[in-house]
């Protein structure tokens, strides 16, 4: 086994006990939470051990990166997820390789979308992002919808040709506790599942606070460093 494997492998197993520990804490089956590992800025060799590892989602956050990478290990089957900002002129194009968007937070992005799912000949699963953000005067936060603006946008995904409604993702608030936060995106999920009972997914938690994610009802978190180590200085 090469060093790289071993390490990425053992990193795996901490974070699969991890997830596992939360789970029991929270009365939940181990298996009601995807591991989704984000390589940003880690090689396709990286992807591939991945796979060896038994890992079939996986995240990135750049489109040329996420694009290339995609194709590059197209012979993998996993699942694709964009877990980045969203340009609405990069929507079609992020909707060719990828098989969920979890970074949907406005309308204006549904209409590439619809449309790169309709050339590619397949639905396109999407997740709406909460900005889960206090309000700061002078400032917009994170990206995501206001909580407030949640309910339409998930409306209109789900009414958008090639679109499928699958839940919400959120992003704790730097710096804070992020039970309230995780707390508001379960409140915020329940009330979308009544746009669509099937949009039972909710993405939340990182490598320093998944804990808290599992234990409020995530079942998708991402998990880069913890997984894959310090990420290289950003090209």
């Amino acid at each position: 086994m090469s060093a790289r494997r071993e390490e990425v492998a053992d990193n795996l197993d901490r974070v699969r006990a991890r997830i596992a520990a939360a789970c029991a804490r929270a009365g939940r089956e181990s298996d009601e939470v995807t591991l989704t590992v984000v390589t940003k800025f880690f090689p396709a060799s990286d992807v591939r051990l991945l796979a060896e590892l038994g890992v079939r989602h996986v995240g990135e956050n750049r489109h040329q990166e996420a694009s290339a990478k995609a194709t590059a290990c197209a012979d993998l089957g996993l699942t694709w997820h964009f877990i980045g900002g969203l340009q609405s002129n990069k929507a079609a194009a992020v909707a060719a390789y990828a098989d969920v968007v979890e970074s949907v937070d406005r309308a204006k992005l549904l209409r590439g979308l619809s449309r790169g799912a309709h050339e590619r000949g397949r639905t396109l699963d999407c997740l709406v992002q909460v900005n889960l953000d206090p309000p700061a005067e002078g400032s917009t936060g994170r990206a995501g919808a206001d909580p407030d603006d949640v309910l339409v946008l998930a409306e209109q995904v789900s009414a958008a040709e090639g679109l499928r409604l699958r839940g919400v993702m959120g992003v704790a608030p730097l710096g804070a506790d992020p039970l309230p936060a995780f707390g508001k995106l379960a409140q915020v999920a329940e009330q979308v599942r009544r746009v669509d009972p099937s949009a039972t997914w909710v993405s939340a938690g990182m490598s320093g606070d998944l804990e808290a994610a599992v234990e409020s009802g995530a079942t998708h978190v991402r998990i880069g460093s913890a997984v894959l180590g310090s990420r290289p200085v950003d090209r």
